[in-house]
């Protein structure tokens, strides 16, 4: 119901003109949703999907980068406790990693990771929903990526 509302909102800001085109945190996660809580297991957590889309993610400033949906890809549930929250891919090609964080924070990554792959590491994780997209390089079409989240393990 609150994503609805908050999807209505930007929905008619847009319409008014008075946004630029970005991807939508309110908007349902189109790829898959988990709930976890501190200490799950099995960690990391993990999900194949296809990522990309037709938005540019450097409207959204700093290090966003790459071709995302206008949705979430991925939605995360997660209840906090004393671990950081680290939210990884694994992909080829170079792929990006953009996180709406539950305090509205944008958060990105380019190859913080493993190789070119991105990772996103929060040391103190809030609980809340977190909205997750997979920035490709423009172009059509999708990418098969692995999402990987983890409160042990940095890729």
């Amino acid at each position: 119901m609150i994503r609805h509302t908050l999807s209505a909102i930007c929905m008619a800001v847009a319409g008014a003109g008075l946004a630029v085109a970005q991807p939508d945190p309110a908007a349902e996660p189109v790829r898959g949703e988990t709930y976890l809580s501190s200490g799950f297991t099995p960690d990391p957590f993990q999900a194949d999907f296809e990522a990309g889309g037709e938005f540019d993610a450097s409207v959204l400033g700093g290090a966003c980068s790459g071709s995302v949906a206008a949705a979430p890809e991925f939605g995360l549930y997660y209840n906090a406790g004393s671990f950081p929250l680290i939210i990884s891919v694994n992909a080829w090609p170079d792929t990006t990693l953009v996180v709406h964080r539950p305090d509205g924070v944008w958060q990105c990554d380019n190859d913080s990771g493993e190789g070119t792959n991105p990772s996103v590491r929060i040391e103190q994780p809030q609980t809340g929903v977190y909205g997750i997209w997979v920035g490709i390089p423009p172009g059509p079409g999708q990418v098969p990526v692995t999402l990987q989240i983890s409160e042990l393990y940095s890729r």
